[in-house]
């Protein structure tokens, strides 16, 4: 699905003029209401830029609300992008139909090459953020015209992460699970991608105590505007094209969550890790998940996905965590050293289908695009494994596991089909 298909328009809107404070009162790390201080490197050296193209060309896109988005896409690294064709690249993840739509020249290798406009984080900004106010402008219109309730910045959200449709075809503008195409598993990508992006304003705001809200509806519109505004109403599925999916692979994720399925690991919830910065640590208690201990790397990194998917005990993506084990038939094993953590999607023991499943592949997928940033070693699921040296075979996810002798790659657990195992490399 493409990312974005909002038709960006020109709407008429109000303006309201309010009294600017006086320069000496606001404090030097203060830009446009956002905490200089408290954002990224790259976040406050682009703030000038972001602030003068919003103020010139979107001025109902507030820079905090730029700059936080941006955070919970890319974590403000401008050369992220995914490792296989077709994925999503630069500050906003943009997909390259999206970027050349959006003003963007052709890259020239896919993923692109360093030093491409697209991981050129000005050329990048003046590419997206017009786009990315086309879609706000567009969605306002619709939410103004149909009387849904859900804030225009937030509707916004929801077109760039999982496409306009999943605004237009659901009753308040953000789906619920069965509605404008969106499963269980979509709607919860929604929802913390909206999570991510709102932690990320009360994070960044100058006034924490007082993060600006985005007003609770859309303006009314003039008598005469189009139903269902620029965007129009909503339209029929036009059919899929191309070869069916292999027998049993998981369904794909909507727009800019990219695909759940092997081959495609740029499936993200909404949430960036924060790198591991610690080093190494040794293996020291506690361990959350039971007895043991953690080294810092594997702490980090369990503490990560129970962020990024709502918990590692009895949540809505993963029912629970297992890390450090003595692993007696397995004395070389990661878990006796406290640099691995098993990641269970479903019943113990039994093998993970359909939604858990997809789950499943969520977890291994955000895992593999976090790699770098949490010291990941290797990766193991649904009987394939992956390290960053592995090349992916062919229409698959990463290579075939082999249980090194030691497990039974045919049993539900043995051959990982109810677990993610991640091992750290620290």
């Amino acid at each position: 699905m493409a990312r974005l298909v909002a038709v960006p328009t020109v709407v008429v809107a109000a303006l309201f003029l309010v009294e600017a404070p006086s320069a000496a009162a606001v404090p030097p790390d203060v830009v446009s209401g956002v905490a200089a201080a408290a954002l990224p490197a790259l976040a406050r050296q682009s703030l000038p830029l972001i602030s003068d193209l919003t103020a010139a060309e979107c001025p109902e896109l507030p820079p905090l609300w730029v700059v936080a988005q941006v955070q919970a896409e890319s974590g403000w690294d401008a050369r992220a992008h995914a490792d296989q064709p077709g994925g999503s690249a630069g500050l906003y993840r943009l997909a390259q139909p999206a970027w050349v739509a959006a003003g963007g020249s052709p890259w020239t290798a896919d993923p692109p090459m360093d030093g491409s406009a697209v991981l050129t984080p000005e050329a990048h900004l003046r590419v997206a953020i017009p786009w990315v106010c086309a879609n706000l402008r567009a969605v306002t219109t619709h939410l103004a015209v149909t009387g849904k309730p859900t804030a225009p910045l937030d509707a916004m959200l929801v077109c760039h992460v999982a496409g306009c449709p999943r605004v237009t075809e659901s009753r308040t503008g953000v789906p619920s699970a069965g509605e404008a195409g969106c499963d269980e598993r979509c709607a919860g990508l929604v929802h913390r991608y909206l999570t991510a992006v709102h932690d990320n304003l009360t994070r960044f705001a100058a006034d924490r105590g007082h993060v600006p809200r985005p007003p609770l509806a859309a303006p009314r519109l003039p008598a005469g505007t189009p139903a269902g505004g620029p965007l129009g109403p909503p339209a029929p599925r036009e059919p899929k094209t191309g070869p069916p999916p292999a027998p049993g692979a998981p369904t794909p994720a909507p727009g800019n969550a990219g695909p759940l399925a092997p081959g495609y690991p740029d499936a993200r919830p909404g949430f960036v890790a924060t790198a591991w910065a610690g080093g190494a640590t040794g293996c020291r208690p506690p361990d959350p998940t039971g007895s043991g201990c953690l080294t810092g790397a594997t702490r980090h990194g369990l503490d990560a996905v129970s962020a990024a998917f709502g918990g590692w005990q009895n949540g809505p993506v993963v029912r629970t965590a297992g890390c450090w084990d003595r692993h007696a038939w397995n004395p070389g094993s990661d878990h006796s050293r406290g640099k691995a953590c098993d990641f269970t999607v479903t019943r113990p023991g039994t093998f993970a289908q359909g939604v858990e499943r997809d789950k499943g592949w969520e977890v291994a997928a955000w895992l593999r695009t976090n790699a770098t940033a949490l010291r990941v070693k290797y990766l193991i699921w649904q009987g394939r494994y992956w390290d960053p040296s592995v090349r992916d075979e062919p229409g698959s996810w990463g290579t075939r596991y082999t249980g090194g002798g030691i497990y039974d790659v045919r049993s539900a657990t043995g051959g990982h089909f109810d677990h993610v195992h991640a091992s750290f490399r620290e």
